[in-house]
């Protein structure tokens, strides 16, 4: 009797553990699809997803199509799982050999379109022969800041019949030789970038320009062309933008061949040429009827030329930063170009008030302007812009010295869609900050060194605007806890935020932006009074931390190392720099797998023996900056191994400093460098 009544029980039990089907399992592959679509935001929410089930981490895996990993050892296992990619961002394994990317090439095949290689080292021409080999349906590559890479690579991409677009910036070793074989072997090229490959010169891109004619995008910054290859891609019937950034090589003979063709040309960028003069590019600009986007920074004046946009009735973009400038020729600028949208005037030496009036008032559609240190300009050019400037959307005014508080003000009243706003280095102050808390669609506000400023004006920003994603208040040293706490209160979508040198901020602003979940940036350089217990606040909640910058940060010890190693993940960048760290927290730090960039001086924790350790455990560095004091105690091996590896020591000698500067004379020393 007692045997079947335990069999009974048994029964029951086994019956009440059979796993119920969830309601989710009856959903088709196309509606997880569709859902799957909504989770780009986060991507720890898809791998949330991939938990919920055994067919869940199926269809996620399906539905995958572009993949950033971090660990190069591990590309066997993660693409045998996901082996739809088409999109493979390779930007963090900065070690990556011929044999991975050969592993890459077995797994994905056809099915990869886009491979991006330019945070990548160690691999050589047979690799990318690999790809050529098996992905033969590859549309993109990028393999910049391949400084060992030669035209053998080069030779391998030109294998690659059906590739579109081609970056290789900084290349230094690829010749035209190279880039002869990219020519002939890629007719469908529309994009290449071959901005500082120094090897390449006229030949090369002549080449591309007869071979190639669906090229639209051409870059071909600091490398060594001259005018002999102009006519030549003068001559794409498709070419959209051309960027010549640098090229010593191009003078106003050059320019001249250029007067023929170009007829579909919508961008042209000629910044730093600093061998033309502004008669030959006047003369030329005309000839394109179709351009959009125009950048002389660093160049010749450029006043006469200013005068000639009248034919050219599509510019609406103009970049002339640290050109000299007059008053007459922004005044023909306003005047001969009828479209204009967007003007970069940054650290123009000749910017009044008054041509500033002429442009806004003929510009009333202005949405983008940045008179980054025009120190000659007051709070007349604040009148004149607000009141023409209803569309604006972005505004750069850094170290604009004359405008005083009144001018600020205005800014808030009438520039309702301003999104977009740097008031670094100003006279703002909190009746300023109060005004400004009208615009309320503001995503990015930048008003470091502003030592006016105090937590009423901030705590005005916080509760009307909800859209902010980056906040600057560098050295803005009227700052406490109080207005941050407002911020983190009022500011859910906060991204990034500096405040370093804000010396009365706490622990407990730290513990108020550990709810803002988006955070991925922050830097508290200075900011003696934070412990480890804010950056173990901010560590636990903000999962998405990417880059922390904590130097002369003294009471941050070895605890809030461990809650990093612990919860962050994600981090890739740190600076903690005369911290009170030593050892044990050096090596939690080196657990954490993205770490890519460390700067550690004048840590007195820190032994030879515990750097060591610690660098023996991260084997996916790019970039290490040490004390010189270090160099002779690590092994030369050691340094070799990770160099091989794509990992960049930079050894400094920088003398040991306690003493922080006070805002005020920080500012007037920056103010007295400017005026020398």
């Amino acid at each position: 009797m007692e045997m079947e009544t335990r069999e009974k029980k048994r029964i029951r039990v086994e019956a009440n553990t059979e796993p119920s089907e969830s309601p989710f399992e009856a959903l088709s592959e196309e509606i997880l699809f569709l859902i799957l679509d909504l989770l780009d935001s986060n991507p720890l929410d898809k791998k949330s997803f991939s938990l919920v089930s055994r067919s869940f981490f199926a269809v996620e895996s399906r539905h995958r199509r572009s993949l950033t990993p971090l660990r190069p050892e591990l590309l066997p296992f993660v693409l045998s799982r996901y082996n739809s990619i088409s999109h493979l961002n390779l930007t963090l394994c900065p070690y990556l050999s011929d044999a991975s990317l050969s592993s890459i090439a077995l797994l994905l095949g056809p099915s990869l379109r886009s491979i991006n290689l330019s945070g990548s080292r160690s691999f050589s021409h047979r690799g990318i022969e690999c790809l050529a080999n098996k992905c033969f349906n590859l549309e993109e590559i990028d393999v910049s800041n391949g400084v060992e890479l030669t035209d053998e690579a080069a030779a391998a991409i030109g294998r690659m019949s059906k590739v579109e677009r081609v970056r290789m910036r900084r290349c230094k070793k690829v010749t035209d030789l190279g880039i002869g074989c990219i020519a002939v072997g890629c007719p469908n090229l529309k994009l290449l970038c071959l901005k500082g490959c120094v090897g390449v010169t006229d030949l090369g891109v002549a080449l591309i320009a007869v071979k190639c004619r669906k090229l639209r995008s051409l870059d071909v910054s600091f490398t060594m062309i001259t005018k002999k290859c102009l006519p030549a891609i003068a001559q794409l019937p498709n070419l959209q933008d051309l960027c010549m950034t640098g090229c010593l090589g191009i003078n106003d003979k050059a320019l001249v061949t250029l007067k023929q063709g170009f007829k579909s040309l919508q961008a042209l960028d000629m910044s730093n040429c600093q061998n033309i003069t502004q008669a030959s590019v006047s003369s030329t600009l005309h000839k394109y009827p179709s351009l959009h986007f125009l950048n002389l920074s660093y160049c010749c004046p450029v006043n006469s030329m200013l005068s000639g946009l009248h034919g050219v009735l599509k510019l609406n973009s103009i970049k002339l930063d640290g050109c000299h400038v007059s008053a007459d020729g922004l005044k023909s600028l306003a005047n001969s170009c009828i479209s204009l949208k967007e003007l970069s005037l940054s650290k123009c030496s000749g910017v009044s008030d008054e041509a500033i009036s002429v442009i806004v008032a003929k510009h009333k559609d202005l949405v983008k302007l940045d008179v980054t240190c025009c120190r000659y300009i007051t709070d007349l050019t604040l009148a004149a812009i607000t009141s023409s400037g209803a569309s604006l959307v972005s505004l750069s005014m850094e170290s604009c010295t004359k405008v005083t508080c009144e001018g600020f003000r205005l800014i808030g009243r009438h520039c309702p869609k301003l999104e977009e706003l740097n008031l670094t280095d100003t006279d703002l102050d909190d009746e300023g900050l109060k005004s400004l808390a009208q615009c309320r669609n503001l995503t990015s506000l930048k008003i470091g060194i502003c030592l006016k400023i105090t937590d009423e004006g901030l705590i005005q920003i916080g509760r009307s605007c909800p859209h902010l994603q980056e906040l600057d208040l560098y050295r803005s040293i009227g700052i406490t806890d109080k207005g941050v706490s407002e911020i983190a209160l009022g500011c859910s979508n906060l991204e990034t935020i500096c405040m370093s040198y804000c010396t009365s901020i706490s622990d407990e602003s730290l513990k108020c932006l550990s709810n803002c979940a988006r955070l991925n940036t922050l830097e508290i350089r200075g900011c003696s009074l934070v412990s480890s217990v804010g950056i173990s606040a901010i560590a636990a909640r903000c999962c998405n931390l990417s880059k922390l910058d904590i130097k002369k940060c003294y009471e941050i010890d070895d605890a809030a190392m461990l809650s990093l190693a612990q919860f962050s993940h994600n981090l890739r960048q740190i600076n903690l720099s005369y911290c009170s760290v030593t050892d044990v927290g050096v090596l939690a730090l080196a657990s954490i797998s993205c770490l890519q960039v460390v700067t550690m001086l004048h840590l007195s924790g820190m032994s030879a023996d515990g750097l060591a350790a610690a660098l023996l455990m991260c084997s996916r560095l790019m970039k290490v900056k040490l004390h010189v004091s270090f160099k002779p105690f690590v092994s030369p091996v050691l340094i070799d191994r990770l160099e091989s590896r794509g990992c960049l020591f930079q050894w400094l000698n920088k003398p040991f400093q306690v003493q922080l500067e006070s805002s005020e004379v920080w500012k007037q020393q920056s103010h007295d460098i400017f005026v020398e």
